[in-house]
Formats: structure tokens, sequence, C-alpha cells
């Protein structure tokens, strides 16, 4: 009888401590966070921070507060020695705690990008427990909090999650950004080479509707933005880095002149490259195998009607890869910038060569000989037989 009761008793003290919520707090003493802006202030030694919150709309379609009726965002500007002092500043404007777990997009402006290490000022998003290691980490032209408060949302609710969608289709799609998450970006800056890739927005006012393209690579090295990639040699260097997804490969026509220039394109459906890096005495190099598989997209002046026919398509394609490939190439050992983490695999497949090689591994890395090697198969023609409407 006494252990029943005493059973009984321990069961109750139990489930006392079980039930409720010791720490709790309520979801209206919380402001969501979606975007957010870093800049350098105009002193030059504070920063300038903008975040972007989801504001509730009512049933009936209108809202209280800044910002015009209807909207389902605000944004917020605070300033401060850390990006901490910043953050905290955010209740003194309007009486909530920021929540980080569904930010969507970070933003971080290119004056501070080239001025100050990447890793210090993202030092407390790496530190605090709701902030997703898989958040969208991109550099802004010019000052960030533009793309936060002069840019509208097209599709989605707010301009954060339109950034983010931005990012990740351009990257799926158009092979012209990355896709870059704060782990990765993290990881980039620790290794052992400190180079990282970013992709790079802008904002052009002239753009109808406006918007902000997330179409360029920011290139950083020690946690600096240092350059970006242009355009013609984003396609080819996300090869190199076997993270083309998909996207188009324009091919000139044969036999034309340069006043009427006409190109075709192509429809890449899948890439795998892979890097085979060959260390022979003190030196090392690199060879480059690409495979290529895609669609007839956009025939002007070839007819795909034979086996012969697609043959010889295939290696036009293949020499237009080949050369825009080497023309990569040359722009990143030119900038010795070693994008493609060649250092961080000698140095886990050899600690004490790389310990060797580290000190002077961007003059190294300028002189490794690539070879290219690339196979393109094209496995369809669309909806037609291979034959140009024009013709």
């Amino acid at each position: 009888m006494v252990r029943t009761f005493g059973v009984a008793l321990l069961t109750c003290v139990l489930l006392s401590l079980l039930t409720g919520c010791w720490n709790r707090m309520e979801l209206d003493t919380y402001a969501f966070v979606q975007g957010v802006a870093i800049d350098q202030a105009e002193d030059g030694e504070n920063i300038e921070l903008t975040i972007q919150f989801y504001k509730p709309v009512s049933g009936g379609g209108q809202s209280k507060g800044i910002g015009p009726s209807g909207e389902s965002l605000i944004n917020i500007k605070s300033r401060g020695e850390t990006v901490f002092e910043a953050i905290r500043d955010m209740t003194i404007h309007f009486g909530r705690k920021p929540q980080w777990s569904h930010m969507r997009v970070l933003i971080i402006g290119e004056d501070i990008a080239k001025k100050r290490n990447i890793a210090e000022i993202l030092d407390f998003f790496a530190r605090d427990n709701e902030p997703r290691a898989t958040v969208s980490v991109m550099i802004g032209k010019n000052k960030a909090d533009i793309y936060l408060k002069d840019t509208k949302p097209l599709i989605e609710s707010t301009v954060g999650q339109q950034l983010r969608e931005s990012e990740r289709m351009a990257y799926q799609y158009t092979g012209k950004t990355t896709k870059t998450s704060f782990l990765d970006l993290m990881l980039d800056l620790k290794s052992e080479t400190g180079v990282a890739t970013m992709p790079f927005v802008y904002f052009d006012p002239k753009n109808v509707p406006l918007s902000s393209p997330v179409t360029r690579l920011a290139l950083l090295k020690n946690g600096k933005m240092v350059d970006t990639v242009a355009s013609k040699n984003i396609e080819s260097l996300l090869l190199l880095l076997d993270k083309y997804k998909q996207g188009i490969i324009e091919v000139d026509c044969p036999d034309q002149s340069k006043k009427k220039k006409k190109m075709e394109a192509v429809e890449v459906e899948s890439a795998k490259t892979k890097l085979d890096i060959k260390i022979k005495d003190d030196s090392a190099a690199v060879h480059v195998s690409t495979h290529i598989i895609g669609y007839a997209a956009e025939l002007i002046c070839t007819s795909l009607r034979t086996p012969e026919d697609v043959m010889k398509f295939n290696e036009r394609v293949k020499s237009s890869v080949e050369e825009d490939l080497k023309s990569a190439l040359a722009y990143i050992q030119k900038e010795r910038l070693d994008v493609f983490g060649i250092g961080n695999r000698i140095y886990r497949q050899d600690p004490a060569l790389w310990k060797r090689w580290k000190p002077d591994w961007e003059e190294r890395f300028s002189n490794i000989p690539f070879t290219i090697e690339v196979e393109v198969n094209i496995i369809n023609t669309g909806a037609n037989l291979g034959l140009p409407i024009a013709k």
C-alpha cells in the first residue's frame, strides 16, 4: 500500500513538471525576419543593419502601422558597432524581438564586403541558435539596403522570399549564378585556400517592374570580395566547378560573316565535370573531363536528319564549350584564385606537401597546366525532325 502511494505521488510530481511552459514567449512578442541587409554606416565605423519583417495582414486586406496599406512587409533600420547591438536596438523601434528561423536571404553590401572580412560581420548568425544554416547569402552591388527598401516582390509576398527564389531558379535553369547557403560560405572561408564564390545581385531602376536580378558571381579571398565574374565566364566557371544544373549553350552557325552573325541554341539537360589532380615531383597538373547531355533547342542553319548530322553538331558544340572553358580558366588563373578547391584537396591527400606549397600556392595555382576533355551528346531535336523552320 505504501509502495503504491509512493508511485502515485511520484507520478503526480513528474506530471506537474511536464505541464505548461515555464519559459514561454507569446507569439505577439516576436517579429519574424524575412531578409537582412548589412552595410557600412556613413561614419565608416558602425554597421548599418536593415531588417525586413513579415507583417501579417488582416482578413479584410487592410493593415495598420508603417508602410503602405495592405503590404505584408516592413523594413526597420538601426546601427551599432557590432551586428548584435544593431539587432537588439530593433526592439526600441517597434517593441518586438526579431525571430530568425524564417529568414530567407542575407544581403551584404558591396562596399563593406570589399573593406571588411565577411566572416567577422556574420559571426552572430553562426553563433545564434535561431538562424538556419541554409539561408541564402549574396552580395549586393553598392549598398545592400536598396534591395529591401526599393525592390518590390513580383510574385512572392516579401522581397526576401523573392530574392531567394530568384537565386534558386536562376541557378537551376540558367547557369548564370550560383546558390550559396550560409553554411557553404562559412566552410569555404575557413578552408585552406580561403576562396569562395557568392551570388551577386544588382538593382536597376530602369527595370519595369522594379526588380533585382541575380545574374553574376562574386569572388572572395580571405573573407573579402576581390572581383566579380563577367557574364560570359559564369556558365563555364560553373561547369568547371561541377555546379552547372541546366542552361543554354549558344553556338555560332558555320561559314558565316561577322556582319550577319547567327546563333543556335542547345538546352543542357545535365552536365558532369570531374577534376583529376596529378602530382609529380614538385608540381601539379589537372585534367578536366566534362560530359554534357542536351537537346537541340533552337536551330537556324543546321539540319539534324542523320546520325552524321548529329555528330557534326556535337563537335561544334564541343568546340564552343572547350573554348569557353579555356577562357574561364585563363581568367581564374590570372586572378590567382583557386575557386576549384585544388589546394584543399591536396591538403586532405597530403598535409605535409600542402604545408610546403601553401605559402606560394597562389603563384603555383596560376601556373598549373590544365588539359580539357569535353563530350557532348545531343539526344533530342524537339517536336520536329531536326529541320529548321526557316528552311
